[in-house]
């Protein structure tokens, strides 16, 4: 018995030996840090797979996840800039708007290195040391052909009276309710930095008998499309993969004379202790290979130069010939004017 006693002894000694030395495996893991990710609520099965789980993997990290529109969280964090989030990931007006009220921190360079590989556009976007642009995207009209009984290929023929309340288009404080105000001031052949809007309200009027509905969450289009409620609507290209899984009969087209761009951001609360953490998963989103993954499983441009997509991957994204003729929103002019705007389009077609 003595004998036996004495093995087994020697073996747990011999074990936690081992276990001391770093041979307990698991055991010796230190806990992961916490880093907490405010992002869209899009997708999120292919975010955790792409982008969040081997990020988690390589860097021992738990990410934690608030998410929502950009406004609705950019709200919640101009509130409580005291949050617990790390890193938002926002649309360009509401991160322009964060940057003059001081949330975010300015972004040091030299702890992103993908930011060289930055396209010249999304460089100059975070010149002023705002955070970087994770992807590109822009508006167009997706729309049921045949409950249409007509074919849009523009801009002006949302104004058709054929589509009387069978439209759905993006609510004004969502990330292209002032893209489709520019929509509307170009139908009236007007510049909008001109006139503040005035003519573009004139041709919003216009289009509400049209106007069955306003969405924040393009996700809520898939069901106006499925019920029948809606035969066209105007939509960001980055949720056209959703749309149209839910809805095969439904097209995607940008009018040949042009669409309004917007750039996806990802800023650092300036208030984070995983500030350290929070720069590397901001390089890890704008890698090659990680925007290699997203473009083709979240539908999002890469803003990487070095990322080339296929002619299929191409496809609905402001890539390309679609890049080309995309136009520039001009978020401080929007976010100056933003109050009096939600005023007025309330008054019109949120009664």
């Amino acid at each position: 018995m003595k004998k036996r006693f004495g093995l087994v002894s020697l073996t747990l000694a011999t074990a936690s030996i081992l276990a001391a030395c770093g041979g307990g495996g698991e055991t010796t893991k230190e806990k992961p840090t916490s880093l907490v990710i405010s992002t869209f609520g899009l997708e999120q099965d292919k975010m955790e797979e792409d982008v969040f789980k081997p990020f988690e993997e390589k860097y021992n990290v738990d990410i934690v996840l608030e998410t929502g529109t950009s406004s609705e969280r950019f709200t919640k964090l101009k509130s409580n800039p005291n949050s617990t989030v790390d890193v938002i990931e926002l649309s360009q007006s509401n991160a322009a708007d964060g940057v003059t009220e001081g949330l975010f921190e300015k972004i040091d360079n030299s702890k992103v290195p993908n930011m060289e590989k930055l396209i010249d556009s999304a460089k100059g976007l975070s010149a002023d040391g705002s955070g970087p642009a994770y992807t590109l995207n822009s508006i167009g009209i997706i729309y049921n052909k045949k409950a249409a009984g007509m074919e849009i290929k523009e801009w002006d023929d949302l104004w058709n009276s054929a589509l009387k309340g069978k439209i759905s288009i993006p609510d004004i404080t969502s990330t292209f309710g002032p893209a489709m105000l520019y929509v509307a001031s170009k139908h009236e052949n007007a510049d909008i930095t001109k006139d503040n809007g005035k003519a573009a309200f004139k041709a919003i009027t216009d289009l509400s008998p049209n106007v069955v509905k306003t969405y924040s969450k393009s996700s809520d289009l898939a069901n106006m499309f499925q019920s029948g409620e809606i035969v066209a609507a105007v939509v960001g290209d980055f949720a056209v993969p959703m749309i149209t899984q839910a809805n095969p009969d439904v097209a995607y087209i940008v009018p040949e004379s042009g669409t309004f761009a917007n750039f996806n951001t990802m800023n650092i609360n300036k208030n984070s202790k995983n500030k350290d953490l929070a720069y590397k998963y901001i390089d890890w989103r704008l890698s090659k290979e990680i925007q290699e993954k997203t473009a083709k499983s979240l539908n999002e441009a890469p803003t990487n130069k070095e990322v080339v997509l296929d002619e299929e991957t191409a496809k609905n994204k402001t890539y390309g010939a679609i890049a080309d003729r995309t136009n520039k929103v001009d978020s401080q002019f929007v976010n100056n004017n933003l109050e009096d705007w939600i005023n007025q389009w309330n008054r019109i077609l949120n009664k």
